[in-house]
């Protein structure tokens, strides 16, 4: 299981929704990202006050499907990419 560290959306972001998630544009890297819904909800948690197992167990409840290492993966891709970040 990932670490209880809290999670927190990046600075510097510019987050679009579109009807199947979201566009978002990392000014920083020049970058654009596409989020399906389960990804924008993940990103939507990531807001300082939760960690990664309390947003897999969310997810798991709105999406009876959702497996845990998929949203771990989820989790890891936003970190890697820059989108969110471990709270400081």
């Amino acid at each position: 299981m990932m670490s209880t560290e809290v999670l927190v959306r990046a600075g510097g972001l510019d987050v679009n929704e579109v009807p199947d998630g979201y566009i978002i544009y990392q000014m920083a890297s020049d970058r654009v990202h596409y989020l399906n819904n389960t990804a924008a909800i993940v990103f939507e948690l990531c807001d300082g006050d939760r960690g990664a197992e309390d947003i897999i167990s969310r997810v798991k409840k709105m999406f009876e499907d959702a497996s845990s290492v998929d949203l771990e993966a989820c989790i890891q891709n936003l970190l890697n990419e820059g989108l969110v970040q471990r709270s400081k």
